[in-house]
C-alpha cells in the first residue's frame, strides 16, 4: 500500500502510459517528410485535383500515422524498417494529370524501392539526385513529358529491376553506365529521342525485356547482348550494317526480335532461324539482300510462328525451308527481289498441311519477280481459308513496271522476262 501511495507513482504512471501511446513504431522519420512536401511542392497547384492522392496530403499530421485514413488517402507505403520508424518504400501517384517537376525534391529517400509517376504531365529533367535512392527497384515515369538527357547516376542503382522511361522526350545517348544495372530485368526507353549507339548490355545477366524503339539510336547491333533477353524490340531506329551471327547465337531464350524500320542490311544470319524459342522475327523495312539457309533438322525444328521480312531488298529465290517449319503460320515477303517458282512446299503448307503442322494462314509474295504459273494446290484454296498475296509478279504475265527494268537488277534478267510484258 505504500507504494501506491508514493509520490513517484503519479510520475511512474505517465511514463508507462506515454510509452503504451507512443507513436514510435508508427511515426515517419522526418527525412521522408520532408522528401513527401518537396515532392507536392514541385507539382503545379492547379494540377492537384480534387479526389486525387496528393490533394488528399495534410502535413498537419504524421503521413504514415495518417495513411488510408480521410488524409493521405494514398500515393505511398510506408514500412516498419529500422529502429522502428516508419520509412517510405513506395510512392506510386495515380494518374490525375499532374503537372509539375520532380527536380525540386532532394529524393532523399533510402528506403524507398518503387517511384513510380507514370501517365502524368511532369516536364523538365530526370533528377540527378536519383542517385539518392540506393535501394530502388523500379523506376517507372512512362508517359509524362519529360525531356534531356538520362542522367548516368541512374546506371549506379545496382538493385534496379525495372527501369520504364517510354513516352517522353528524353535526348542524348543511352549512359554507358547502364552496363552497371546488374539486377535489371526489363529495360523500356522506346518513343523517345535517344540517339547514339547502343551500349555494350551484355553484362546484364538478369536482362529479359529491351525495347528502345522510335528513336534515332544509330550504328549497329551490339556484338554481346544479354543471353537472358526474351523480346527485343528496336524498330523503327537508324541502325546500320549487318547482323553479326555471335550477337544472337547464345540468345535461347529470345522470343521475339523486332529491327524493323532500320538501315540494316546484308545477309539475315541462319542463327536467327535456328533458335529454338524464337516465334517472332521481324526485319522488315531495311537493306537486306540475302538470306542463309539453316540446315533442314534445324529448319524442320523451329519454333518460328511469325516471319515479315517484306520492303528489303532480298535476291534469289524463295527460301524452301520456310516451307518445312513446322509452326510458321504468318510469312511477309512482299517488295523484295526473289525470283523463280513458288516452292511446291508454300503451297502442300497452305491447302494440305500435314497433322501436327501448322498450315499458312497468312502468305505475302506480292512485289517480286517470281515466275511461271500458280501452283496447283494454291488453286484449291477455299476462299477466306488464308490471306494468300500473290501480285505484282511475273506468274502470268509480267507488271508494267518490269518495262522499266529495276535498276539494280540484271540486264539478262530484264530481257529475260520482256516478253510477258502485256
Amino acid at each position: 500500500m505504500g507504494c501506491l501511495t508514493s509520490p513517484l507513482f503519479p510520475l511512474v504512471l505517465a511514463i508507462s502510459a506515454s510509452w503504451l501511446l507512443s507513436p514510435a513504431e508508427s511515426a515517419t522519420y522526418w527525412g521522408d517528410i520532408e522528401a513527401l512536401k518537396q515532392l507536392k511542392n514541385g507539382l503545379q497547384n492547379a494540377s492537384v485535383n480534387p479526389g486525387s492522392c496528393v490533394s488528399s496530403w495534410d502535413f498537419s499530421v504524421d503521413p504514415c500515422d495518417g495513411l488510408f485514413s480521410e488524409t493521405f488517402t494514398c500515393g505511398f507505403r510506408c514500412d516498419v524498417v529500422v529502429s522502428g520508424s516508419s520509412r517510405v518504400t513506395e510512392i506510386t501517384l495515380d494518374q490525375a494529370g499532374y503537372a509539375g517537376s520532380l527536380a525540386s525534391s532532394s529524393w532523399n529517400l533510402p528506403y524507398l524501392e518503387t517511384l513510380d509517376a507514370s501517365n502524368n504531365y511532369l516536364s523538365g529533367g530526370i533528377p540527378d539526385s536519383f542517385s539518392n535512392l540506393t535501394r530502388l527497384r523500379r523506376l517507372a515515369l512512362s508517359g509524362n513529358l519529360l525531356d534531356g538527357e538520362i542522367p548516368s547516376s541512374i546506371g549506379f542503382l545496382s538493385n534496379l529491376e525495372e527501369l520504364y522511361l517510354d513516352n517522353n522526350n528524353l535526348q542524348g545517348t543511352i549512359p554507358s553506365s547502364f552496363n552497371g544495372l546488374k539486377s535489371l530485368k526489363r529495360l523500356e526507353l522506346q518513343l523517345n529521342s535517344l540517339e547514339g549507339e547502343i551500349p555494350d548490355l551484355g553484362s546484364l545477366e538478369n536482362l529479359y525485356y529491351l525495347d528502345i524503339s522510335d528513336n534515332a539510336v544509330a550504328g549497329g547491333i551490339p556484338a554481346t547482348l544479354p543471353k537472358s533477353l526474351v523480346q527485343i524490340s528496336m524498330r523503327n531506329n537508324s541502325l546500320s550494317g549487318g547482323l553479326r551471327s555471335e550477337s544472337f547465337r547464345g540468345l535461347m531464350d529470345l522470343q521475339v526480335l523486332d529491327l524493323s524500320y532500320n538501315g540494316l542490311k546484308d545477309s539475315v544470319p541462319m542463327v536467327l532461324f535456328e533458335l529454338p524459342s524464337l516465334e517472332q522475327l521481324t526485319l522488315s523495312f531495311n537493306k537486306f539482300s540475302s538470306m542463309e539457309a539453316p540446315s533442314y533438322n534445324a529448319g524442320s525444328q523451329s519454333g518460328l510462328i511469325a516471319v515479315d521480312l517484306s520492303n528489303n531488298q532480298i535476291q534469289g529465290l524463295l527460301p524452301w525451308f520456310m516451307g518445312v517449319m513446322p509452326k510458321l503460320a504468318s510469312l511477309a515477303l512482299e517488295n523484295n527481289k526473289f525470283t523463280g517458282m513458288i516452292p511446291t512446299q508454300y503451297a502442300l503448307k497452305t491447302v494440305f498441311p500435314e497433322v501436327g503442322i501448322s498450315p499458312f494462314g497468312r502468305l505475302i509474295l506480292s512485289g517480286n519477280y517470281l515466275i511461271g504459273g500458280i501452283p496447283s494446290p494454291l488453286l484449291a484454296l477455299k476462299q477466306g481459308s488464308a490471306n494468300v498475296t500473290l501480285g505484282d509478279n511475273c506468274l502470268f504475265r509480267c507488271p508494267l513496271r518490269f518495262f522499266f527494268c529495276d535498276q539494280q537488277k540484271s540486264l539478262d534478267v530484264c530481257n529475260r522476262f520482256s516478253p510477258f510484258i502485256p
